[in-house]
């Protein structure tokens, strides 16, 4: 099992910035990928951004050149950084582990954090 703990969100006026974090505890294998995901009221629920234990990185079109993932893989966290925030970026935010264990995928959600972008 892993468990998430996902900290940083909170309301900031457009054009702000905020950092999220999540550090993953408990059975880490490796390779894995860290990552976030957003889900908005009445939407579903999207990729943000994700990074391997390699450091290969993935991006939502809406949010590249203004969020910038990271990982400190001795701490098992991940950061989003997150610049420039629209009120489009309002949404709860939940962070995800997943690794691969020959064909079966082992995925791991946080509990989600509130990031309100004010206009």
């Amino acid at each position: 099992q892993v468990q998430l703990v996902e900290s940083g969100g909170g309301l900031v006026q457009a054009g702000g910035s905020l950092r999220l974090s999540c550090a993953a505890s408990g059975l880490i294998f490796r390779p894995n990928t860290m990552g976030w995901y957003r889900q908005a009221p009445g939407k579903q629920r999207e990729l943000v951004a994700a990074i391997t234990t390699g450091g290969s990185t993935n991006y939502a079109d809406s949010v590249k050149g203004r969020f910038t993932i990271s990982r400190d893989n001795a701490k098992n966290t991940v950061y989003l950084q997150m610049n420039s925030l629209k009120s489009e970026d309002t949404a709860v935010y939940y962070c995800n582990f997943y690794y691969d264990l020959g064909l079966s995928r082992n995925a791991y959600w946080g509990q989600g954090t509130q990031v309100t972008v004010s206009s």
